[in-house]
């Protein structure tokens, strides 16, 4: 069996495939394996030549997606005269014949720490049903836009689920599998998901409610943005990926049900995985190998044939061959018929027999390589290399035969940076770079849409439950209604149930924490609803039907009145410290394993733990991304002496405002690349000052971001300590907390925190 036998097989049985929408909709292309099965493509290229058809001026580091003639493609730029406030990522459609703009959307970056040359990374998705765009912006804003531009819905995984970022972005496609969009990030979020780990989440396509996630891993090292690639396991659909712990995951397409992982490297795993008939998987990395002091690895691994009972750890036996030539960090291998072929990070070409894992040959193209994949077509590799250059190469079992060596410049006559795998549409080729997006090829060409494979009717009777969203979040005073589905024995959806459910609050036996959400739960409706005075909390729910069951759970955030003194939290525990200790209020994001609540100067208060120097920097959130238009105050403190004091403050509507007192100033700041203003303000350690924000918007856009500090128990002062003025004012964001103790030293403590509407 051929793979493009396989792979059409595949998606008839996981109904990927459809009708209504045809073209290059990811990045790994139809096959999802890097290759097209188009005739007729360019032997050579050469920019500004007429062999180009078009450029758009484009920094971008993704790899566009087409359907039906649109071009959708992931960059950024200044729009506008500030190199700080005006550095925007962008989603664009283009028509992909002409290069014209259609539409764009621009996102501004908050509270991360993505340097901003490594936005744009990643590419959009498109679903073949609808046509629908989804895209993960670099800080972990999830959008979903119809292919018009019209929105239809966005989540803020940093505010919603504690995504955690990181300064090289490391942010990925998502993924379309029947009715849900899959992305993948670290999260540090409440309860068992609490632990930073490396994570999937589906979210219904059209409603954007959350109907799984999964912790397939074990404890991340580096972060991943692994795709996934779907295939079937059994009478299950699944789906394999690479995690930042450096394992290969297969997990339930449908479900989330973790099934196998296998230990691939010591970090990240960010190259894709490549399906190699129905029982091989081949894998790349380029991390430290976990029986050798060297980097980097080409795998060929025997997997599971048959869905197991519980998750499995494949045993190091089911290595079929390993090859030793290739360290591919982000770069992701082709596979076309029984051949691999890959780009090492020191330039050159590679060709193995994916049967035996021996390398054909070895072709050097450029100095060096590291984030962009090569892609096949009509018999010829295209690969763009990191300096600069893009090659098309005809391969054979025995060598590499270079049709074309394009060195693309920019206008100073640097070489332009390439990030990004080529697309293939209709006879052409486009090449995203940093210096723009580059199409050439067949003007005339047309685009062949595949006979599509019938949509299998599910059926069979329910033999498990779902409830969506499997995860909520309200305010006090707000209510959230469950959909619970039945699914067949392949996760399959059959039909929402409404009748003879049983709903009951739900504590696990294995919880280490025995809470119950402060809410009233209709039992009829399965309707949960939080009074005006519910106090922040959260705990799960359960829901019977016909001897099966389901749960989920959720938060009561904070809302408008919300105050926290910690006066009511026993200290029954005991730190490694030796410190009498309990946790932060379970609802808060990721707190429990980077706070506690203990005594200090004769009140009850919170500070950051110093027993994991990854801890180090931290911010929590505790209420809803869609709060505007509040004042939000604390006591803050931070230890050390005349030398050595930590950062402490509070996130206000996606600004964060410090008391850094290492350089004795009040900040505020988004990612610090884009706003970052400070005013003078002398902090002795172990001296308690309260520090009161406000995010003032205005009916253009603009805004003011405010704040004053002071001596605690000193009266408050008339007027703001620093007033900050933005173009592009964040109109909403969640409210928080925030510590940095370099190096692990000189905790910092926060009481008395306050959230109200601004009168």
């Amino acid at each position: 069996m051929t793979f493009r036998t396989f792979a059409l097989g595949l998606l008839a049985a996981t109904s990927i495939a459809s009708a209504d929408v045809s073209g290059w909709l990811n990045w790994r292309g139809p096959n999802q394996n890097g290759t097209s099965d188009e005739t007729d493509l360019p032997d050579s290229w050469k920019p500004g030549s007429d062999s180009q058809l078009w450029k758009y001026d484009l920094n971008g580091a993704g790899a566009p997606v087409i359907a039906d003639g649109k071009l959708f493609i992931f960059g950024y730029g200044q729009f506008g005269d500030d190199p700080a406030e005006d550095v925007q990522e962008t989603l664009l459609c283009l028509d992909a014949n002409t290069g014209k703009k259609i539409w764009e959307k621009r996102f501004s970056d908050y509270i991360s720490d993505v340097v901003y040359n490594r936005y744009g990374v990643g590419s959009p998705v498109i679903d073949p049903e609808t046509g629908n765009v989804y895209l993960q912006t670099s800080n972990g804003r999830c959008v979903a836009f119809t292919p018009d531009g019209d929105p239809i819905w966005e989540i803020s995984l940093i505010e919603k689920l504690a995504r955690l970022t990181f300064p090289n972005g490391r942010t990925g496609s998502p993924a379309v599998f029947e009715n849900l969009v899959i992305f993948h990030c670290v999260t540090a979020n409440w309860g068992t998901t609490g632990p930073a780990q490396d994570r999937f989440y589906a979210f219904d396509k059209l409603s954007g409610d959350l109907v799984w996630y999964s912790s397939p891993g074990v404890r991340p090292v580096d972060s991943s943005y692994s795709m996934p690639v779907f295939g079937t396991l059994g009478d299950q659909a699944v789906f394999y990926a690479g995690t930042g712990c450096g394992n290969v995951v297969c997990v339930n397409a449908r479900t989330g049900e973790p099934v196998w992982r296998f230990q691939l490297s010591q970090g990240g795993v960010n190259s894709q995985i490549l399906l190699y008939g129905q029982d091989k998987l081949i894998a790349l990395h380029g991390k430290e190998n976990i029986d050798a002091t060297s980097k980097g690895r080409l795998v060929c691994l025997k997997i599971p044939t048959e869905y197991p009972s519980e998750q499995l750890v494949l045993d190091p036996k089911v290595e079929i061959w390993r090859n030793d030539d290739h360290i591919g960090f982000t770069s992701s291998p082709i596979l076309v018929e029984n051949r691999v072929y890959t780009t090492n990070f020191t330039g050159e070409l590679i060709a193995v027999d994916a049967d035996s894992g021996k390398t054909l040959w070895q072709d050097k193209q450029a100095p060096d390589q590291i984030h962009a994949s090569p892609i096949y077509g009509d018999g010829k590799i295209y690969a763009p290399w990191f300096e600069g250059s893009f090659v098309i190469t005809k391969p054979s079992d025995e060598k590499a035969t270079v049709t074309s060596h394009a060195d693309i410049k920019a206008g100073d006559g640097s070489g332009v940076k390439c990030l990004a795998q080529p697309t293939i549409w209709a006879g052409k080729v486009y090449l995203s770079t940093r210096d723009g997006l580059f199409c050439f090829g067949n003007k005339d060409g047309k685009f062949t849409a595949k006979e599509p494979w019938p949509l299998k009717k599910a059926n069979g009777p329910i033999s498990q439950l779902q409830i969506v969203p499997a995860e909520f979040a309200i305010a006090p005073g707000q209510s959230q209604k469950f959909q619970v589905w039945g699914l067949n024995k392949s996760g399959r959806r059959l039909s929402l149930i409404t009748d003879d459910l049983s709903w009951e609050k739900f504590i696990p036996p294995t919880a280490k924490v025995k809470a119950e959400v402060d809410a009233t739960l209709d039992t009829r409706t399965g309707t949960v609803s939080a009074g005006a005075d519910a106090k922040i909390s959260a705990g799960a729910l359960k829901v019977t039907y016909k001897g099966m069951s389901a749960t989920t759970r959720g938060r009561i955030h904070a809302g408008s009145g919300y105050s926290e003194d910690f006066e009511a939290v026993p200290l029954k525990m005991e730190s490694p410290a030796g410190e009498k200790v309990n946790f932060p209020p379970l609802a808060w994001l990721g707190a429990r394993i980077k706070w506690y609540v203990l005594e200090k100067d004769g009140s009850k208060v919170i500070a950051n733990r110093l027993d994991n120097v990854l801890f180090q920097r931290t911010m929590n959130f505790f209420g809803d991304p869609e709060m505007s238009d509040y004042v939000l105050s604390a006591d803050v403190m931070t230890d050390g002496n005349r030398r050595i004091k930590s950062t402490v403050g509070l996130v206000n509507q996606r600004y964060l405002i410090t008391l850094v007192g290492n350089q004795n100033i009040l900040e505020v700041s988004s990612n610090h690349e884009r706003v970052k203003s400070s005013v003078s303000f002398p902090i002795k350690a172990n001296t308690w000052y309260s520090l009161k924000t406000h995010v003032k918007a205005n009916a253009d856009g603009s805004g003011e971001v405010r704040a004053k500090a002071w001596p605690k128990g000193e009266d408050e002062p008339a007027e703001w300590t620093i007033k900050v003025p933005v173009k592009r004012v964040h109109p909403k964001g969640s409210a928080g907390v925030f510590a940095f103790s370099p190096q692990a030293q000189k905790r910092v403590f926060l009481d008395n925190i306050k959230l109200n509407a601004a009168k």
